[in-house]
């Protein structure tokens, strides 16, 4: 039943009850309805709905129409008069991040009855970037869940029905409660019904089954006793604990799965590494970050230093700017940037675009924000510790750079032997678009960059 034809029907339900003669205005006095009300056709509302539930309608035609029996047709129509909400909000599933149309409703924060504040949480959506939550647009109480936990659910589709109103704890349900002026052979028996008593039948013992006769008897004796099986000896139990936990991957591990096997597959990786004197870039920002702070509210750290120096070295070897699509090259005029985000979920690359066109600064404030939208920091091996790695390309992008722990290392300069802080760098590359001689060049620009900041202010090679 639609939920058109549901109003419809109810209110039909609602005329013929008001049309009823018995004790009408008695009835309408005892739910505080005027005796002239008439009903109207614009919304149902809880009070119109208690209305037509009141019994003292129901008995209003006679003993033919008891309390009892209309009230078991009532529980039928009840059903769908609780879905006419007419005053009710459906709310859908928002919009989301780029190029995302569905996800994983992961949990619910509230139930059917509970009562919620405007832009409360209500839901949790799990994608393959990030988790969405799903707000209340309005104070009130959640009236109907549309989709369970863990189904898929696509961008506008119903997800709730809520019910505007005063937000706040959930309230009690409430005792129903007797009516005073309802005659006593009219209201409903709530009491549990006495068990039958068991009749004479039911004590007959049950029919004993057939005997069998004394040839099968002895033919069972004449036959000769089967020796046991031996039980087998129990292995020896293994030391330890040998328990597992198996956990369903969520979307995100799901698709970053997904993307590395796929590029693994199609990309002609190889890596190239680098060894990077770290000494002019933490003096530089030794001496300015507390400037910079205080300034525009903002970090200085590494990653800043890097991205500039990739995007001047990628002015030079363009090829490490460009993509593969079909059987064409296609190369950027312009440098967008992915730096890893690392999510307690997994590892996601939100992209700064536009890089060539920003400063230190600039990209510090672009990145502290795609950390912040991410729940978290950006970073890179070395944060973690990591002294070498090969970090692997998510296409179509060309190349990934892997930064890794800064350590001091003894290195010759000017014929002395030197205590330096040295980061050792990785630069995988889709050998389909670049050759070793491109990839070995840009990473060697890119340490040139690091190893004396100023050249990038000259942007000198």
């Amino acid at each position: 039943m639609s939920t058109l034809n549901a109003c419809s029907w109810s209110l039909q339900l609602l005329i013929w009850t008001m049309r009823m003669n018995y004790r009408r205005d008695a009835a309408m006095s005892t739910i505080g309805l005027p005796g002239s009300w008439q009903p109207t056709y614009k919304m149902l509302s809880k009070r119109v709905i208690a209305a037509a539930r009141s019994r003292a309608f129901f008995a209003s035609r006679g003993a033919q129409y008891t309390a009892v029996s209309l009230s078991k047709g009532w529980k039928v129509a009840d059903t769908h008069i609780r879905r006419a909400q007419f005053h009710s909000k459906t709310v859908k599933v928002p919009q989301m991040a780029e190029s995302i149309s569905e996800g994983t409703l992961r949990s619910w924060s509230k139930q059917v009855g509970d009562t919620v504040e405007v832009d409360e949480e209500v839901a949790t959506i799990e994608t393959d970037k990030i988790d969405v939550s799903v707000n209340a647009p309005t104070a009130g109480k959640i009236v109907e869940l549309l989709a369970k936990e863990e189904d898929t659910v696509s961008v506008g589709q119903d997800l709730f029905i809520i019910e505007p109103g005063e937000g706040g704890a959930s309230a009690a349900p409430e005792e129903p409660k007797t009516d005073p002026e309802e005659p006593k052979d009219q209201q409903l028996d709530k009491t549990t019904p006495e068990p039958r008593a068991p009749s004479a039948a039911d004590k007959q013992s049950p029919p004993e089954g057939p005997k069998e006769s004394k040839k099968e008897v002895k033919k069972q004796d004449s036959k000769p006793k089967e020796e046991k099986p031996k039980a087998p000896t129990p292995a020896p139990k293994t030391p330890g604990n040998r328990g597992e936990t198996r956990v369903k991957m969520n979307r995100m591990r799901l698709r970053i799965a997904e993307r590395l096997k796929e590029s693994q597959n199609a990309a002609a990786s190889l890596t190239t590494f680098n060894e990077i004197d770290m000494s002019s870039l933490m003096e530089m920002r030794k001496k300015y970050k507390d400037e910079v702070l205080k300034e525009h509210d903002v970090k200085l750290g590494f990653m800043s230093a890097f991205a500039r120096a990739c995007t001047l070295a990628l002015k030079e070897i363009p090829a490490a700017n460009a993509s593969i699509e079909g059987d064409e090259i296609v190369y950027h005029d312009f440098v967008d940037l992915s730096v890893a985000v690392a999510t307690p979920k997994g590892l996601v690359t939100p992209v700064v675009r536009n890089v060539e066109d920003m400063g230190f600064v600039e990209i510090e404030k672009e990145i502290a924000a795609l950390g912040n939208k991410a729940s978290t920091g950006c970073s890179n091996g070395g944060v973690f510790g990591s002294l070498y790695g090969t970090p692997i390309i998510n296409l179509p992008q060309s190349a990934v750079l892997g930064m890794h722990a800064i350590k001091d290392k003894p290195v010759v300069v000017n014929g002395q032997i030197v205590i330096r802080p040295i980061m050792v760098v990785a630069l995988t590359y889709d050998h389909r678009l670049l050759d070793g001689r491109e990839a070995v060049t840009f990473l060697v620009k890119v340490r040139d960059y690091i190893e004396d900041p100023r050249k990038m202010l000259l942007a000198l090679s």
